[in-house]
Formats: C-alpha cells, structure tokens, sequence
C-alpha cells in the first residue's frame, strides 16, 4: 500500500491525534473521511486538507454504518480505518466522593473500546470489498491504544482497562481478517501534546516531560501521524502493537 493511493476514514479526526493523522495522510495525497461528532471543526479540517466529514457517534451502531457507507460512496472505496477516538477519566477506584462512578467506567469502555471494534468492524466489512494487491491486501486497520495498558497510574482503571482491551484484540482481529488481506495494527502513544494536556500549566507539561527517557519531552501528534503512515505502507507489519513513548514507563 502507499499512501498516495489510500482512502482512509479516520475517527477523531477533528483534533488530536486524527487531526494529526489526517492531515499527514492528506499531505501524501490519501483521501480521507473525518469521522467526528464535533461537526464544526470537523468540516473545517476536511475543508482545509480537502477531504470529506461525517457527523458520527462511534458507540452507536446506525451511526457508524451510515458513516461508513457515506465515506465508501465518497471515496469510491476505504482501504485504511485509524480509530483515534477516545476519552480518558482521572477517578480512582475509592475516592472522596466514594467508590468510582459506575457510568464512567462504562462510558469509557463504550467510547474506546467498543467504539474502536464497532468502526473496525464495519470498515473491515467495506475494506474486504477491495480488489487485492498481488500479495493478497486490501487494506489495514490502526487502533489506538495507550502506554496505560501496560503500566496505567492511579485513577485510569477505566482508561487503562479500555486499552488493555484494544491491545488484546489486536492479534485475534489480526488472525480473523488474515484471509481477507486485511492487516490490523495497534498504536500505543506515551504522553502526547495533544489538547487535552496542551490546556495544563506549562509547568505540569514539564514535569510530564521530564519523565520522558529519551528524548525528555511530550510526544508531538505528528509523531504518530507519521507512524500511522508508516504502517499503512510498510505491508509485513501485523497483529502487533507499537509502543510510541519515548521509554517511558509510567509508576
């Protein structure tokens, strides 16, 4: 595969790390469909890397199959799926106000987990459709996970528990889609600047970054743009995870 001649939907495309990813794909002239429910920043950055937006809820199934569909009539075929959607609580299992709220528990393994497999497993759907390569592919599938599935901190049982599941799934989904030429690939970011730490103290940032190995500082989305790219064009990479942190290793 290369990125030239790919069409990718990308969830959370409207900022962060999908934001990132899209543009990168766009520079390298993929077409690519934003799936976002933020609808005004998503249409802003189709409208600026020239690619397309759909409205979409990831943890709703009408929703993503509609997106899907939308995505497949637009860009006359999908031949890459990048899930960077996803929500992150910091509540311990016990705290001040009792024990964890079980509704956040569940909202985010709704959102990152089952929001991932729900768009992969629709993407795979109309990526299986493609007319394969001489070796066989068709497409890949790239899922975000986290460092946090491996050494998650105190008060990410929920958002460490969410990615331990989309690494777990990683080989399985991998193994299952193997027959249709379709390759499954996992991200593992450390901390990155992404909005979500941009809005902290400049002092906090530091100190995060401090933390860092090597090299001493936060990851930029770019970083796993790139990465994300690499692996849509790298075919031999599959059913594994790649961690992207610097060496870091969360206590």
């Amino acid at each position: 595969m290369d990125l030239s001649t790919t069409a990718a939907v990308i969830t959370g495309g409207a900022s962060g790390l999908g934001e990132a990813t899209a543009r990168h794909f766009a520079s390298k002239g993929t077409i690519v469909t934003l799936l976002d429910r933020d609808t005004a920043r998503g249409e802003m950055v189709a409208d600026e890397i020239g690619g397309h937006f759909v409205q979409t809820d990831v943890t709703d199934e009408a929703s993503v199959s509609a997106a899907i569909d939308t995505a497949y009539d637009r860009m006359g075929r999908i031949t890459a799926a990048v899930n960077c959607a996803g929500i992150a609580y910091g509540i311990k299992t016990i705290g001040r106000d009792g024990p964890h709220p079980l509704d956040a528990f569940q909202r985010t393994i709704d959102i990152n987990l089952v929001g991932s497999f729900n768009v992969a497993r629709l993407a795979a759907m109309a990526i299986s459709r493609n007319d394969p390569e001489p070796d066989g592919a068709r497409g890949v599938i790239i899922n975000t996970a986290s460092i946090a599935a491996f050494d998650g901190q105190k008060g990410q049982a929920a958002y460490a528990a969410s990615k331990g599941g989309i690494v777990g799934m990683t080989l399985p989904m991998a193994r299952d889609l193997a027959s249709s030429g379709i390759r499954v690939m996992t991200i593992a970011p450390g901390i990155f600047k992404t909005p979500m730490l941009a809005g902290l103290p400049e002092d906090v940032q530091a100190t995060l970054a401090a933390d860092v190995p090597n090299p001493a500082r936060l990851g930029d989305p770019s970083e796993y743009a790139r990465t994300a790219g690499f692996i849509v064009e790298m075919g031999y990479l599959n059913g594994e995870v790649i961690r992207l942190d610097g060496a870091l290793r969360m206590r």
